[in-house]
């Protein structure tokens, strides 16, 4: 066994000898004893036993079929005082990386001032999920098998937070991000997760792209020799600072924000020489990719209240990139953000939770038509998703039977996730599943063969 899992199960079976109480992210109902009368600490996380199996391999017979790597768990520390406490979450897997950090941070309090700093995942806007005002921290798509918590899908980013409470309703909020992290994507040739936009840009897609672009015959091999550009998001060129305002107006709860970052999405640019003349053997093709991450502007408010019984968030951004005319091929535009909620119990004890978020690129006329000139061309001005679960409990809420959807409306595909859910105490079984479906050449149509169902068993402490 790996030494620092021998060390961690150690540390946490002598810490249970002890009078030490044993409490997952409750710190109020798990009070965990006192070392010196001062300083408290707990200790907790959960243990998961987890099968996935891909119904395309299933077809393909037991030869091709895994179940994954079973075992997967988290180890939560945290120790503190009036004045002060730290944070370490772990998360424990099978893989060649069997402990990973998912958060680690310390915060310290000066009565209603506090500051935090370390690897920290922060939740800005009110939206439930992918709202356009959560932007400190970009999102893990290397793999589209868990959506039941969005916090799981955040990649930690090293920074330093600091709010200030004003009476009982209002904060101000800072953060400074001194490295930039971009979206997270499966980049393993063999990966079953790798996007369509990235295999375009493998060599054989940019072969096939130059092929296309000058009409070479397909019997004409166009061979090419890739090299990447990629910028080193450590320095601080690329770091990133915003501020919050959040207050209560009557039953209102409202925000303002303003963040100054680099849009996660790639600008890709691509130069190369055409093939000249187009008769065999041509030589190898030189091909410079270059990726870039933009600096923007966001500027956003949002807005939460119960209306007529039901839970209404709502979100408005604009994003201001450097493209101001609209014409600069290697810049995204601005664009317009939007995302309207809510959520209400409806008859027979039924749940049910909507959201649409969109986005609408300005000056979108100025977007050329060639890839090699504007990174934006061949895309829709809009890009709008639906996001909507159906949920009832059963058996005194032991049981919950739950139905969710993202559905990409202009890309028309969809990821439809069917689960059932028995929780007892500290233990729970899901049986779930996820559908993908819709145009192929969509955001989750491309994965249409990866659909899945999945069994976990989880035991929490």
């Amino acid at each position: 066994m790996n030494k620092p899992v021998i060390l961690l199960l150690l540390v946490t079976v002598s810490l249970s000898a002890q009078d030490f109480g044993f409490g997952f992210g409750d710190d109020d109902n798990n009070d965990s004893g006192f070392l010196g009368n001062s300083v408290s600490v707990t200790i907790g996380g959960e243990v998961s036993a987890e099968m996935i199996g891909y119904v395309n391999d299933f077809y393909e017979g037991a030869k091709r079929t895994r179940l994954g790597d079973v075992f997967s768990g988290r180890l939560n520390f945290s120790a503190g005082t009036s004045f002060a406490d730290g944070v370490i979450n772990l998360k424990l897997q099978t893989t060649d990386q069997p402990i990973s950090i998912d958060e680690a941070y310390i915060r310290l309090f000066f009565g209603d001032l506090e500051i935090e700093g370390g690897l920290r995942k922060l939740t800005w806007g009110k939206a439930d999920s992918f709202g356009p005002l959560d932007v400190i921290n970009p999102l893990d798509y290397s793999e589209l098998t868990d959506f039941s918590d969005t916090m799981n899908l955040k990649i930690a980013r090293p920074l330093l937070h600091a709010s200030y409470r004003i009476g009982s309703f209002s904060k101000i909020e800072a953060v400074f991000v001194p490295a930039f992290e971009p979206l997270r994507y499966d980049t393993d040739p063999e990966g079953r997760w790798v996007p369509a936009q990235m295999k375009q840009l493998s060599e054989e897609g940019i072969s096939a792209f130059i092929r296309k672009l000058y009409g070479v015959p397909i019997i004409i091999p166009i061979p090419v020799d890739v090299t990447y550009d990629r910028p080193d998001v450590s320095r601080i060129k690329y770091a990133q600072a915003g501020a919050r305002v959040t207050t209560t107006i009557g039953p209102a709860d409202l925000g303002l924000q303003y963040y100054y970052g680099r849009l996660t999405r790639p600008a890709v640019s691509i130069t190369f020489t055409p093939p000249m003349p187009p008769m065999p053997p041509i030589p190898p093709i030189p091909v410079d990719i270059k990726f870039d991450y933009n600096p923007y502007h966001q500027i956003g408010v949002d807005w939460a209240q119960v209306l007529f019984g039901f839970n209404v968030r709502a979100e408005f951004a604009a994003n201001i990139t450097n493209d101001l005319k609209g014409d600069d091929g290697s810049v995204y535009n601005p664009a317009l953000l939007w995302s309207f909620g809510f959520d209400r119990d409806l008859v027979w004890g039924i749940n049910l939770n909507l959201q649409c978020n969109e986005s609408i690129r300005l000056m979108n006329n100025k977007i050329g038509s060639n890839q090699l000139q504007d990174t934006e061309a061949g895309a829709d001005t809009t890009s709008t998703q639906i996001i909507a679960a159906i949920s009832k409990n059963f058996l005194q809420d032991k049981l919950e039977a739950r139905v969710a959807v993202l559905w990409e409306i202009e890309d028309r595909d969809f990821l439809l996730l069917p689960s059932l859910i028995w929780t007892r105490d500290t233990t729970s079984v899901e049986l779930s599943a996820g559908i993908f479906g819709g145009d192929e050449a969509g955001q989750f149509g491309q994965y249409w063969d990866n659909s899945f169902v999945k069994v976990v068993l989880t035991y929490s402490f």
